[in-house]
């Protein structure tokens, strides 16, 4: 049996091909659900092929993953048996590798010392200081594969999992037993039960966001029937192909505009989630009506405000929507789909469905509607950053500096920020080479509208130190100013 030559060349198969959604079932836990193999076949004193076949079991064991996770043991066999016979593997021997990986399937259930071993190897994580990682990367892996936002009663899960686990040999109870323990009580340590606030917070969050969805479409109604419909304005995406469908053919814009939106409500339910989908399809439903029964009043018929606020509180309504969780506009679900099948990115996709738009009415109703309504699609887009994002978008600030000590001493005790100190390297200069010095590499998080605090305390500390941002779209934790959570 050439186990060391064909390890390598599955682990790089593993390492190529396996998908990056799994943050768990990766090449990482075949590497270490290996070395514990090897270390539980040392401790029970197993000949050497028993120490190769379950070696051997261990690399392949999760390697059905490159062909889906259902029924994934049953994929790894098939594999094993198409890779083994041209590496010294007998057909008894690819038989018992088999047995070996059919039996890690859940609920575990092995009958012989080399099933004990491979299964006590393929959970002694559970037992480790790694724990708490190695089940994030697993919660994070079921969040994907399920398509939910949240695993409800995760932490309960986990504690009775680990309570109920006994490992097969003892071997495995004294290599990882007294850990699994310590983890077992700091998931009971740190545990808080969410049960008593549930239904409140649900509740609450029900009500917040229709208030938002109704706001939302309220808003875009009357960007729509107050400045865009009445003067022959468009904008991008689905909103601007039912405004074009519109102008044509004369068709009333609410029913347009749900309908040319059901396809994409559709694709949502399949690629993202049936909450996404159903709460897209009430939004959407409910600017149809806005539109067909609100009195919105014709505000201007100036055309640069109306390029101007027409997009101003479009972005307004949609950014609003975007907040409750739904889409009021389904071109970034159609270019979710594209992109899986092209090689272009999202941004790409939108820009050619808006060319496209806008070339329609420049050709129909002449280049300066065309132009004056590009005006308003980046209106609308910069508005939906802003009510999205929020003014105080946050920006990661980096600092080196050679007065580092004070300058973390100055940013935690004056800004009043949680700062993360990097250990690095300064100098390399051209010409200067191979000096260098240790430095604190600094990095901290601030609002918008701090930033010029920031730099003006970073240049009287040391107008020497080099300094870069960039725009964080998401934070959450740390020191940060609490914003409402949407």
């Amino acid at each position: 049996m050439q186990f060391s030559i064909i390890y390598p060349i599955i682990i790089q198969k593993l390492r190529l091909e396996l998908s990056a959604n799994l943050s768990y079932h990766n090449v990482s836990h075949t590497e270490k659900v290996i070395e514990a193999a090897k270390q539980l076949s040392d401790d029970e004193e197993l000949n050497d092929e028993d120490k190769t076949l379950v070696s051997t079991a261990a690399l392949f064991h999760d390697s059905g993953f490159l062909n889906g996770a259902v029924d994934h043991e049953e994929k790894s066999c098939e594999i094993a048996r198409q890779y083994l016979p041209a590496y010294d593997y007998s057909p008894k021997q690819i038989d018992e590798i088999c047995r070996l990986i059919l039996a890690t399937r859940n609920p575990q259930k092995p009958t012989n010392l080399l099933e004990n071993i491979l299964c006590d190897a393929d959970l002694s994580h559970l037992g480790t200081d790694t724990f708490a990682t190695v089940s994030a990367n697993l919660y994070k892996e079921l969040k994907h594969v399920n398509n939910v936002s949240e695993i409800e009663r995760w932490p309960e899960y986990q504690m009775q999992f680990l309570r109920e686990h006994k490992y097969h040999t003892s071997s495995a109870e004294k290599r990882f037993g007294s850990m699994k323990e310590k983890n077992i009580a700091n998931l009971v340590k740190n545990y808080k039960p969410v049960k008593a606030t549930l239904n409140q917070s649900n509740s609450d969050f029900v009500i917040q966001d229709f208030i938002f969805i109704l706001a939302g479409v309220i808003t875009a109604g009357f960007a729509l029937k107050g400045f865009l419909i009445p003067n022959k304005f468009f904008d991008g995406g689905i909103t601007g192909i039912s405004l074009l469908l519109h102008e044509l053919y004369h068709f009333n814009i609410a029913y347009v505009i749900v309908l040319a939106n059901i396809p994409f409500i559709l694709l949502s339910y399949v690629g993202v989630n049936f909450k996404f989908a159903f709460k897209t399809f009430v939004c959407v439903l409910l600017l149809g009506i806005c539109l067909l029964y609100f009195p919105y009043p014709i505000i201007t018929t100036d055309k640069f405000l109306i390029s101007i606020f027409g997009g101003f509180f479009l972005g307004i309504g949609i950014g609003l929507t975007m907040r409750a969780g739904c889409a009021l506009d389904g071109v970034e679900i159609l270019a979710l789909f594209t992109i899986k099948r092209t090689s272009f990115t999202i941004t790409e996709i939108i820009l050619a469905i808006n060319v496209f738009i806008f070339a329609v009415a420049a050709f129909k109703f002449g280049m300066e509607t065309a132009l004056y309504s590009m005006i308003t699609y980046f209106t609308a887009s910069k508005t939906v950053d802003y009510v999205v994002e929020g003014i105080e978008a946050y920006t990661g600030v980096t600092i080196i500096s050679g007065e580092s000590d004070l300058m973390k001493e100055r940013l935690v005790n004056q800004l009043g920020r949680g700062i993360t100190v990097y250990k690095g390297e300064r100098g390399f200069l051209p010409g200067n080479f191979h000096q260098s010095s240790n430095c604190d590499i600094i990095f901290t998080v601030v609002t918008r509208l701090e930033m010029r605090k920031l730099k003006n305390l970073v240049a009287e500390t040391d107008p020497k130190a080099f300094v870069f941002a960039n725009t964080i779209k998401e934070a959450t934790g740390g020191i940060l100013r609490r914003r409402a959570a949407h």
